[in-house]
C-alpha cells in the first residue's frame, strides 16, 4: 500500500470522497482547493483524504473517507498519521476538523488524539440539500476538533 497526493483530475476519486461527506456541492468547496491524499494498493483505492491550508499555522482536515468494503482495518488511522506527518512537515502547528456528532466518529477522532473546542450549530441542517444521517443519527450541528501538532 502506498499515500500518493494527486494533483490532477481530484474529480476521479468523488465516488470515495462522497463516503466522507455526502454532497458533491459541498466537496467541490474545497477540493480545488486542497490536496487531496489517495491510499491505494495497486490500482484500487481504499482511502483518501483532503487537507487545507487555513492560515495562522493551521490545517484542516476537510474529508476523509474509507471505502466501505475496507473500513474497519486501520486504514483511516493510517491515513490520519500521515496527514499529521505531512502537515507537520509543511510547518503548521496545528491540525483542526469538523464532523457530526455521532459517538462512533467523535470516538475514533478523540482515540487519535484530537478534543472539541466548537460547535456550529445547525450547520448540517443549512448547508446540505437533504438530511444527511450518520449510524442512525441525524446530523444538526457541525463539531470541531483539534490537534496540536
Amino acid at each position: 500500500m502506498e499515500i500518493v497526493k494527486i494533483s490532477e483530475d481530484k474529480g476521479k476519486y468523488m465516488p470515495l470522497l462522497l463516503v466522507g461527506d455526502e454532497e458533491e456541492a459541498m466537496i467541490m468547496r474545497y477540493l480545488p482547493r486542497g490536496e487531496l491524499f489517495v491510499m491505494r494498493d495497486g490500482e484500487n483505492a481504499l482511502c483518501a483524504a483532503v487537507v487545507t491550508d487555513e492560515g495562522s499555522g493551521t490545517a484542516e482536515l476537510k474529508n476523509i473517507s474509507v471505502a466501505p468494503e475496507h473500513q474497519r482495518r486501520g486504514h483511516g488511522r493510517a491515513m490520519m498519521e500521515f496527514i499529521e506527518r505531512h502537515c507537520r512537515g509543511r510547518g503548521f502547528s496545528e491540525l483542526i476538523l469538523g464532523t457530526g456528532e455521532t459517538p462512533q466518529t467523535l470516538g475514533f477522532y478523540e482515540s487519535c488524539g484530537y478534543s472539541v473546542f466548537r460547535r456550529e450549530r445547525d450547520f448540517f441542517t443549512k448547508n446540505y440539500s437533504r438530511p444527511i444521517i450518520d449510524n442512525g443519527v441525524l446530523l444538526r450541528d457541525m463539531i470541531y476538533l483539534k490537534k496540536k501538532l
